[in-house]
């Protein structure tokens, strides 16, 4: 079935960094484009990062770009996000899913940044 796991979240301080990553499975991954998204807690889910599906162009919101990269393997059905230079307010939790035609979330993995 389809199915979202993401990976590699945890407390990190300010200025730190971390790599998330996204294990898809049970969809053609390598003709989506992919994207993360985060939700605050109170707010609404927002879209942070998104990648093409052959990986040659990504798009990212103001509030992340030049510290944020997303990628992707296509072999491994897995997308990434790099995050670095993180700030109290990335404090979320993260998913990743299709950019259009959403399949079931997954669970989250959550990004705590603290001193």
């Amino acid at each position: 079935q389809v199915q979202l796991v993401e990976s590699g979240g945890g407390l990190v301080q300010p200025g730190g960094s971390l790599r998330l990553s996204c294990a898809a499975s049970g969809f053609t991954f390598s003709i989506y484009a992919m994207s993360w998204y985060r939700q605050a807690p109170g707010k609404e889910r927002e879209l942070v990062a998104t990648i093409v599906s052959a990986g040659r162009s990504t798009n990212y919101a103001d509030s992340v770009k030049g510290r944020f990269t997303i990628s992707r393997d296509n072999a491994k059905n897995t997308v990434y996000l790099q995050m670095n230079s993180l700030k109290p307010e990335d404090t979320a939790v993260y998913y990743c899913n299709r950019n259009r035609g959403f399949v079931p979330w997954g669970q989250g993995t959550q990004v705590t940044v603290s001193s």
